[in-house]
């Protein structure tokens, strides 16, 4: 294996776990965003937030999150419709996805053995 592979590698290696953490912080935040919309307490919406995570890991989880708050914002009397969803899918991403960045840029000056946490608090609108 040469350098060049290796570093491919390692950038495809961080590129993935990236994109893990930040779906799972997007569907967590995603998750409690539809339990408040929906009036959930907060029993219910913790629960919520884990069907919400667990349903991403279905082969097809991005559509399945989707087509399932779509039909329980329609169950509940809610007129978010799939682009809604899909639209604060890729606001909490991006969002997930700075806020990892910024974690691994400010640990990587403190403390090179930090790890930041997996699922974080919501972020404030």
């Amino acid at each position: 294996m040469t350098d060049f592979d290796a570093e491919f590698e390692a950038k495809l290696k961080h590129d993935e776990e990236l994109k893990f953490k930040a779906n799972v912080r997007r569907n967590k935040w995603l998750g409690a965003w539809a339990a408040e919309l929906l009036g959930k307490s907060e029993v219910e919406s913790e629960d919520y937030i884990v069907e919400v995570i667990a349903c991403d890991l279905d082969e097809d989880g991005e559509d399945e999150i989707v087509k399932m708050l779509v039909r329980d914002f329609a169950a509940g009397g809610r007129s978010e419709g799939e682009s809604e969803v899909r639209a604060q899918m890729l606001r909490f991403f991006e969002e997930a996805v700075a806020e990892i960045k910024a974690i691994a840029a400010e640990a990587k000056e403190n403390s090179p053995d930090y790890v930041p946490p997996l699922l974080p608090d919501m972020p404030e609108d």
